[in-house]
Protein backbone atom coordinates (compact mmCIF):
# COMPACT_ATOMS: atom_id res chain seq x y z
CA UNK A 1 0.00 0.00 0.00
CA UNK A 2 1.35 3.42 -0.95
CA UNK A 3 0.58 6.15 1.53
CA UNK A 4 -1.53 8.91 0.03
CA UNK A 5 -0.39 12.40 0.94
CA UNK A 6 -2.70 14.22 -1.49
CA UNK A 7 -4.50 16.21 1.20
CA UNK A 8 -1.57 16.74 3.55
CA UNK A 9 -0.06 20.22 3.23
CA UNK A 10 3.18 19.03 4.87
CA UNK A 11 3.83 16.51 2.10
CA UNK A 12 3.64 18.45 -1.13
CA UNK A 13 4.74 16.88 -4.41
CA UNK A 14 7.91 18.98 -4.34
CA UNK A 15 8.76 17.95 -0.79
CA UNK A 16 8.10 14.28 -1.60
CA UNK A 17 10.33 14.58 -4.68
CA UNK A 18 13.06 15.98 -2.42
CA UNK A 19 12.62 13.06 -0.03
CA UNK A 20 12.76 10.56 -2.88
CA UNK A 21 15.98 12.08 -4.25
CA UNK A 22 17.80 12.47 -0.93
CA UNK A 23 16.41 10.31 1.81
CA UNK A 24 16.63 6.52 1.72
CA UNK A 25 15.69 5.97 5.36
CA UNK A 26 15.66 7.22 8.92
CA UNK A 27 19.45 7.22 9.15
CA UNK A 28 19.64 9.53 6.14
CA UNK A 29 17.23 11.96 7.84
CA UNK A 30 19.39 12.08 10.95
CA UNK A 31 22.57 12.45 8.92
CA UNK A 32 21.18 15.33 6.85
CA UNK A 33 19.81 17.10 9.92
CA UNK A 34 23.19 16.80 11.66
CA UNK A 35 24.90 18.34 8.63
CA UNK A 36 22.34 21.12 8.28
CA UNK A 37 22.41 22.02 11.97
CA UNK A 38 25.92 23.44 11.55
CA UNK A 39 26.37 24.41 7.87
CA UNK A 40 29.75 26.06 8.48
CA UNK A 41 31.27 22.88 9.89
CA UNK A 42 33.10 20.34 7.78
CA UNK A 43 32.41 16.84 9.07
CA UNK A 44 34.32 13.59 8.93
CA UNK A 45 32.33 10.37 8.66
CA UNK A 46 33.26 9.54 12.26
CA UNK A 47 32.05 12.97 13.45
CA UNK A 48 28.72 12.44 11.70
CA UNK A 49 28.30 8.93 13.07
CA UNK A 50 28.95 10.26 16.59
CA UNK A 51 26.42 13.08 16.11
CA UNK A 52 23.55 10.69 15.36
CA UNK A 53 21.06 9.52 17.96
CA UNK A 54 22.55 7.07 20.45
CA UNK A 55 20.39 4.20 19.19
CA UNK A 56 21.47 4.77 15.58
CA UNK A 57 24.26 2.58 14.27
CA UNK A 58 25.23 3.66 10.79
CA UNK A 59 28.12 1.92 9.08
CA UNK A 60 30.67 3.95 7.19
CA UNK A 61 29.48 2.37 3.92
CA UNK A 62 25.86 3.36 4.63
CA UNK A 63 26.94 6.87 5.62
CA UNK A 64 28.88 7.19 2.36
CA UNK A 65 25.82 6.07 0.37
CA UNK A 66 23.73 8.72 2.11
CA UNK A 67 26.36 11.36 1.48
CA UNK A 68 26.52 10.38 -2.20
CA UNK A 69 22.75 10.93 -2.47
CA UNK A 70 23.07 14.27 -0.67
CA UNK A 71 25.85 15.36 -3.00
CA UNK A 72 23.89 14.31 -6.12
CA UNK A 73 20.90 16.29 -4.86
CA UNK A 74 23.10 19.32 -4.16
CA UNK A 75 22.51 19.44 -0.40
CA UNK A 76 26.07 18.52 0.58
CA UNK A 77 29.56 19.09 -0.74
CA UNK A 78 32.45 16.68 -0.40
CA UNK A 79 35.73 18.30 0.52
CA UNK A 80 39.14 17.00 -0.52
CA UNK A 81 40.09 15.60 2.88
CA UNK A 82 37.21 13.05 3.10
CA UNK A 83 35.05 15.60 4.86
CA UNK A 84 31.61 16.84 3.97
CA UNK A 85 29.66 20.02 4.54
CA UNK A 86 26.01 21.00 4.20
CA UNK A 87 25.44 23.23 1.19
CA UNK A 88 22.90 25.94 2.08
CA UNK A 89 20.62 26.90 -0.78
CA UNK A 90 17.20 28.49 -1.11
CA UNK A 91 16.22 25.58 -3.37
CA UNK A 92 16.43 23.01 -0.57
CA UNK A 93 16.77 24.84 2.78
CA UNK A 94 12.98 25.01 3.14
CA UNK A 95 12.74 21.25 2.55
CA UNK A 96 15.41 20.57 5.16
CA UNK A 97 13.60 22.84 7.63
CA UNK A 98 10.33 20.96 6.94
CA UNK A 99 12.19 17.68 7.36
CA UNK A 100 13.52 18.81 10.76
CA UNK A 101 10.06 19.92 11.89
CA UNK A 102 8.33 16.74 10.71
CA UNK A 103 11.04 14.59 12.32
CA UNK A 104 10.02 16.06 15.67
CA UNK A 105 6.28 16.64 15.17
CA UNK A 106 5.20 13.74 12.91
CA UNK A 107 7.97 11.14 12.79
CA UNK A 108 5.77 8.11 12.11
CA UNK A 109 4.08 9.77 9.13
CA UNK A 110 7.42 11.04 7.85
CA UNK A 111 8.99 7.58 7.99
CA UNK A 112 5.97 5.97 6.34
CA UNK A 113 6.17 8.45 3.48
CA UNK A 114 9.94 7.97 3.10
CA UNK A 115 9.60 4.19 2.86
CA UNK A 116 6.54 4.37 0.59
CA UNK A 117 8.44 6.68 -1.77
CA UNK A 118 11.48 4.40 -1.71
CA UNK A 119 9.33 1.34 -2.42
CA UNK A 120 7.56 3.16 -5.26
CA UNK A 121 10.93 4.10 -6.77
CA UNK A 122 12.12 0.48 -6.58
CA UNK A 123 8.87 -0.76 -8.16
CA UNK A 124 9.15 1.75 -11.00
CA UNK A 125 12.73 0.67 -11.63
CA UNK A 126 11.75 -3.02 -11.60
CA UNK A 127 8.78 -2.38 -13.89
CA UNK A 128 11.13 -0.88 -16.47
CA UNK A 129 12.65 -4.34 -16.94
CA UNK A 130 9.41 -6.25 -17.35
CA UNK A 131 8.85 -7.73 -20.78
CA UNK A 132 5.77 -6.43 -22.49
CA UNK A 133 3.83 -9.04 -24.38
Amino acid sequence: MVLSTDNDPDFTDDFCNFLQRCIAGVDAVELLLALAKDPERSWSIADLQAALAAETTLSEADALRCLDAFQQAGVATRLGDRRVRYRPSPSHDAYVAALARLYVERPVTLFRVIYALRDAKIKTFADAFKLRG
